[in-house]
C-alpha cells in the first residue's frame, strides 16, 4: 500500500440512500478506511491487510467504484490494478433518509459500525501509548464538554470545528516529525428524555400564545 503522505481529495462525497445501502457492508466500510489511511492499494495488498481473499475484495472494491466511493486509479490490471478512496470522508444527513427505510437502516448500521471502528482503533493507541514520546502522550488524547444550544446553534458549531479541521489538514505534510491523527467529533443530547418539539427556538413562545388566543377567543364568544 502506499506511504501514509498520500491523501486523498478533500472535498466531501455526500452519501446518498444509494451510497448508504452500498457502504453498509463490514468489509467496504473496512475497505474504504483502508484506502484512506494506506493510500491507494491492489485488492491483493488489501485483502492481506484486511485477511480476506482478493476474490472478495475486488467484488466490493467494484461495488464501492459503482457509487463513486472509491476509482480504480488506472495503473495495473486485473487484481493488481490499483484502487483510490474518492475522498478523505463523507457526509450524509438523517433527514435525507427519511422516506427510504432501507437506507435509513444502512445509516444506523453504518454509524454503529463507524463507533466500534473508533473503540477498537482508540483502545489500540491506549494499549501502546507509553511508547510514544511524552508530547504526543500530553497532546492527543480525548476530552468532553457540554453546551447549552439549540439545534442550530450545534450545526454553526460543528461547521466552525471543521473548518478548524480543514486548515490543518495537511499542515505537517513534508515534515519528518508529523504523523497522521484521526480527529472524530461527536455531538449527542444528554437530555434524552425531553427531546424539543421543534428545532426553532421561538416555538414554546408561538404555542403559548396559541393557546392565550384561542382562550381569549372562547372567553369573548
Amino acid at each position: 500500500m502506499a506511504g501514509p503522505r498520500e491523501v486523498p481529495d478533500p472535498a466531501p462525497v455526500h452519501l446518498d440512500g444509494a451510497r448508504l445501502k452500498a457502504l453498509a457492508h463490514p468489509l467496504r466500510s473496512r475497505l474504504l478506511v483502508a484506502l484512506r489511511h494506506g493510500g491507494p492499494a491492489t485488492a491483493t495488498e488489501l485483502a492481506a491487510a484486511l485477511g480476506t481473499n482478493s476474490g472478495a475484495t475486488s467484488y466490493h472494491l467494484r461495488q464501492l467504484a459503482a457509487v463513486a466511493l472509491v476509482h480504480d486509479t488506472g495503473t495495473g490490471t486485473g487484481r493488481e490494478r490499483r484502487w483510490a478512496a474518492a475522498t478523505a470522508y463523507t457526509s450524509w444527513r438523517p433527514s435525507d433518509l427519511a422516506t427510504d427505510p432501507d437506507a435509513e437502516s444502512a445509516w444506523g448500521w453504518l454509524t454503529r459500525d463507524y463507533l466500534r471502528h473508533f473503540d477498537q482503533r482508540f483502545e489500540h493507541w491506549l494499549d501502546i501509548e507509553a511508547s510514544w514520546p511524552a508530547r504526543w502522550r500530553d497532546t492527543v488524547g480525548m476530552s468532553d464538554e457540554v453546551v447549552i444550544a439549540t439545534a442550530e446553534h450545534v450545526a454553526a458549531m460543528t461547521a466552525e470545528l471543521h473548518q478548524v479541521i480543514d486548515r490543518y489538514r495537511r499542515v505537517g505534510q513534508g515534515n519528518p516529525l508529523a504523523r497522521r491523527v484521526a480527529v472524530y467529533t461527536a455531538t449527542y443530547p444528554v437530555d434524552l428524555d425531553r427531546p424539543p418539539l421543534s428545532s426553532r427556538p421561538d416555538t414554546h413562545r408561538e404555542l403559548s400564545a396559541v393557546r392565550d388566543a384561542r382562550t381569549e377567543s372562547d372567553e369573548i364568544s
